[in-house]
């Protein structure tokens, strides 16, 4: 769509006054340039990768114990790239370097009160946390894991770990144990950190029996901190070496953080690919890769600053709850919400936006689709004055999707598509605030990413399909694999297609008018219900544990704005596909994995299709429900099993 529609446009005094504007006036003077517009801008921040990025680190004021010598060695060598060699920093005395009385975090639990942190208070748990946790031996480099809702204590641990150099990764209490062995099995960590239960759609779940089960195959977790949420004081006796989190920070009082001085790329996160292939990958992101991407995107992108109230509908298990938290390093404030964002109806999460007074507002694509299939117009019903901008993100918005947030939230605000990646925590694309926003388009590339839509030539194109590729090297991007020696998952994770570049796995335009950039979906067998990635071999592992079904392949079907999981079956000698095995399929997947890889759709095949050497072929399946081409016919060894696929009635219900 060459000419899309316009719907929002940024005042003067918008553009004039942003932090944008202000950056790039600063290059201008810096670097004697002349640049006027965004688009200039971005090219002159990938055109000149070191000095953009010395630029950013000024502009944001890093906190560094030591100053870095080198901005970055090769921005041509990916992966291998060096950044900010020489510079010794701590990413949560970034976080938290204000320390004032101004609210830090606000956060409401599904039919709790409000309970609100301030700056001060903030810091002051993180440094009981941090005191508790290095007593009980975390030091650099160990691995602390959170199987925790979207609470307060969730970030207050993350601050803690990192502080004295340790690692932290999380995983949302929706997951089955055998999806969260496949993550922190992989890490091994030495405390794991984790909440009673958590709250959704009007019922209060457990995970104390989860956590049980878990730890019998985590040998290694020497201490498991349990924060008492959907009961006042549960019982720990069946938990090994549990302690309440009261408990454990009781012996400790507030005092200064020792934060820990650790190298620019120094471990700060293990993130997890969706597990599409087999266990997912462990990608390990830096102190400082992350802290600059995310307070780019933060500052720059979404123009924040500490009278902002910056709130984003996630869990732990998704990278945006990583995103979210970055924003404490631009001062505002935080709002963080767990349970459903429909119970006990589409005003919940609106509500809480009028109380507290939510200046940007982030969800995913199907959350704003489901809004609008329910009838429900939140500018209506509730006072959004304060409202600034909304960010979507997860799968592509549609052209509808914008329409009604314009129709139905508010007309004037900024709707910022975003989209990017566990993989760098942060995004390739997004909005900005001198750009207009145009239907079905994201506003444009980010800053320092050199990002385009390549052929299969790899050439960039524009207003044709292509590959989302950024063709230099950028600060977040996984610094190694956990348990990737040589480097080799790393590498073929995107440097297979064109060497040297990365290739991302999302099939783009990039308007060659606006510059404006269209996703059209995944290019690999990743699922996306509800705007999650998750993968594919968790539910094949759950399937073992259903013996009438023989094989199954799985898929991720265009569906009403959104993505939706179809399971293909074939069945042991016997066995029928009625509604109570149906049932038991979906319960079997939602115990052993989470509610969202539960399939829309069961259906009864022949035949699953596989590779001569015996692989699924869950893309080839992919294109036939939707009508396009099989390119690898050739690599099937049943190759005609592929037309009991095409043209099916159930996938038109």
């Amino acid at each position: 769509m060459q000419n899309p529609k316009p719907l929002w446009r940024p005042s003067e005094a918008l553009i004039s006054n942003s932090n944008m504007v202000r950056f790039m006036n600063e290059a201008n003077r810096r670097y004697n340039q002349s640049l006027s517009d965004y688009h200039q801008l971005w090219q002159w921040s990938v055109d000149h990768i070191p000095q953009f990025w010395e630029l950013f680190w000024e502009f944001a004021g890093i906190i560094a114990s030591k100053p870095y010598h080198t901005v970055v060695d090769d921005p041509l060598r990916m992966p291998g790239a060096k950044w900010f060699i020489g510079a010794e920093l701590n990413f949560a005395e970034n976080l938290l370097r204000y320390r004032d009385d101004r609210t830090a975090l606000i956060f409401q639990g599904e039919g709790q009160l409000l309970k609100t942190f301030t700056y001060k208070a903030l810091y002051e748990e993180v440094s009981r946390m941090a005191q508790a946790l290095a007593a009980a031996g975390v030091t650099r480099g160990d691995r602390v894991a959170g199987f925790m809702p979207n609470m307060p204590q969730t970030i207050i641990a993350m601050l803690a770990a990192a502080s004295l150099g340790a690692i932290w990764s999380s995983s949302s209490p929706d997951f089955g144990i055998k999806g969260v062995l496949d993550r922190f099995g992989q890490i091994e960590p030495k405390v794991l950190v984790t909440a009673d239960g958590y709250f959704y759609n009007g019922k209060a779940f457990d995970s104390l029996e989860r956590v049980g089960g878990i730890l019998k195959q985590l040998p290694k977790v020497e201490k498991v901190v349990v924060v008492g949420y959907t009961r006042n004081a549960p019982d720990l006796s069946a938990v090994p070496n549990a302690v309440s989190w009261e408990a454990f920070l009781a012996p400790y009082a507030p005092k200064p953080i020792d934060f820990v001085q650790v190298p620019a790329e120094h471990p700060l996160y293990i993130m997890y690919s969706s597990g599409t292939t087999g266990k997912p990958k462990c990608m390990v992101q830096s102190h400082a890769g992350i802290l600059l991407n995310q307070l780019k995107e933060h500052l720059l992108h979404c123009d924040l600053g500490r009278e902002d109230v910056l709130f984003y509908f996630t869990t732990c298990g998704w990278m945006m709850w990583n995103w979210l938290t970055c924003g404490l390093a631009g001062g505002a404030t935080l709002v963080l919400y767990d349970g459903s964002p429909f119970h006990p109806g589409p005003e919940v999460l609106w509500k809480l936006a009028e109380q507290v007074g939510i200046t940007i507002f982030g969800t995913s694509a199907r959350y704003i689709t489901a809004l609008d299939e329910a009838g429900f117009e939140p500018g209506k019903q509730y006072n959004l004055e304060k409202l600034r901008m909304i960010c979507s993100t997860g799968s592509p918005l549609s052209v509808s999707g914008f329409e009604y947030a314009y129709r139905a939230i508010k007309a004037d605000m900024q709707l910022a598509s975003i989209s990017g990646g566990t993989d760098l925590n942060g995004c390739f694309a997004l909005g900005n605030p001198m750009l207009p926003v145009h239907a079905g388009e994201l506003q444009g590339p980010a800053l320092g990413l050199d990002v385009h839509a390549y052929n299969d030539a790899g050439q960039p194109v524009y207003d044709e399909t292509g590959e989302l590729v950024c063709a230099k090297a950028f600060p977040s991007m996984p610094v190694y694999f956990w348990n990737d020696p040589d480097g080799e998952r790393y590498r073929n994770a995107y440097f297979t297609k064109f060497p040297g570049v990365w290739t991302h796995g999302d099939f783009i335009s990039v308007n060659s008018r606006t510059r404006g950039i269209t996703i059209y979906g995944r290019s690999d067998a990743t699922l996306n219900p509800g705007g999650v990635r998750i993968g594919t071999a968790d539910i094949y592992t759950a399937l073992e544990n259903v013996p009438e079904v023989a094989d199954s392949v799985v898929i991720g079907q265009k569906w009403q704005d959104d993505v939706r999981v179809v399971l293909f079956v074939t069945l042991a000698k016997g066995a029928t596909l009625d509604e109570q095995l149906i049932k038991k399929i979906k319960q079997t997947i939602r115990e052993a994995c989470s509610p969202r890889h539960v399939p829309a759709k069961v259906i009864q095949v022949q035949e699953i299709p596989y590779t001569i050497n015996m692989k699924k072929v869950e893309l080839a399946v992919r294109n036939v429900i939707h009508g396009e081409p099989v390119t690898n016919k050739d690599a099937l060894a049943n190759p005609n099993c592929l037309k009991e696929y095409q043209d099916l009635d159930e996938l038109n219900q």
